[in-house]
């Protein structure tokens, strides 16, 4: 464990990786030293030189009749003696460079002498312990890199949120009966429902990797809340039933509302619906971690909900004139 009460703080300028360069499979520069394989990252944010004994393995079939086989969590050392593979402050450790490495955030400006000419990738602090008992303190190299570092552990959470954001989830498509442009009357059923999608409805699955760890998330919308602008809250568990004239007067069979009062004297007239989307990820990592993750989308659409006005008929009078309601037109 790095001793945070160390009095000194050495910076030392570490120069590396010069001939590396941002780089797709088919634009592969020179590797940077001996045993370094070209790794191709699975999310698609690219491919690099890392070493070849931090190239993630596929975890090994079980053989018929096994039960399912565990990755193993990989051990983090320094020289050879076991150490810490994360740490709040300085980041995830890396045993190829001994130390622990974090992405300097904000990143430095472009003229910074540490980005080497580069505008791409990243500037990470690479912070080992050195020294003996009162002479023990802490040494930051920086290093520019093209990609992720081959550090043995990274928080798998920040991998999936970044296979969420890869999912662009996007606000639920509404529909209802009546829909926009039409009235709806007063203790008369109106049908809600949503057009689904895979980013608005689901479900829909993406990884994000980083050298030696992948986390899988999977996103699905478990229900929609339509708040109905009458002070009633509706919570449909799917997607609700589309309405279709043959259907005639009569509730929705699985998402649906009656107004007991009209919209006249709203803004516009109308009655303002919001539709909230909530979706349920659930996420596991190959080192065998698992989690969830609550997320809502919203979506507004408006009502206008009037009064079926009784009339009474002439018969002998053939122009029969119906009253109009004060207010919002006819």
């Amino acid at each position: 464990m790095l001793n945070r009460l160390s009095a000194v703080l050495a910076l030392v300028i570490f120069l590396v990786c010069g001939s590396i360069s941002p780089a797709t499979a088919g634009d592969k520069p020179p590797p940077p030293g001996p045993g370094y394989i070209w790794y191709c990252d699975p999310s698609g944010t690219g491919c690099y030189w890392i070493l070849s004994s931090n190239v993630p393995t596929e975890p090994k079939k079980p053989d018929p009749g096994e039960g399912p086989s565990k990755t193993k969590k990989p051990i983090c050392t320094f020289k050879g003696a076991p150490q810490a593979c994360s740490d709040a402050i300085l980041g995830n450790w890396s045993n190829s460079r001994q130390c622990y490495m974090q992405r300097e955030n904000p990143p430095p400006p472009f003229d910074d002498y540490r980005w080497q000419g580069h505008t791409d990738g990243s500037i990470w602090a690479c912070t080992r312990q050195q020294g003996y008992d009162e002479g023990e303190h802490l040494v930051t190299e920086w290093v520019w890199l093209p990609g992720e570092p081959d550090t043995v552990v990274i928080d798998p959470v920040t991998l999936a949120y970044r296979a969420i954001a890869s999912m662009q989830l996007a606000p639920p498509l509404v529909k209802s009966a009546p829909g926009a442009g039409q009235v709806g009357l007063v203790n008369m059923p109106v049908w809600l429902w949503v057009t689904k999608t895979e980013n608005t409805w689901g479900p829909i699955k993406r990884e994000a990797s980083v050298p030696g760890l992948t986390v899988t998330a999977t996103a699905q919308v478990a229900a929609i809340d339509w708040t109905m602008g009458d002070g009633k809250t509706v919570r449909c568990k799917g997607a609700g039933t589309p309405y279709v004239k043959s259907m005639g007067i009569k509730d929705s069979p699985d998402c649906g509302h009656r107004y007991t009062k009209t919209s006249s004297k709203l803004k516009d007239c109308k009655y303002p619906v919001t539709a909230t989307a909530r979706w349920e990820i659930e996420w596991q990592s190959t080192l065998g971690d698992t989690g969830q993750i609550n997320l809502t989308q919203d979506a507004a659409t408006q009502l206008r909900i009037g009064e079926a006005v009784p009339v009474l008929v002439d018969p002998e009078d053939s122009a029969v004139k119906v009253p109009q309601k004060a207010g919002c037109g006819a």
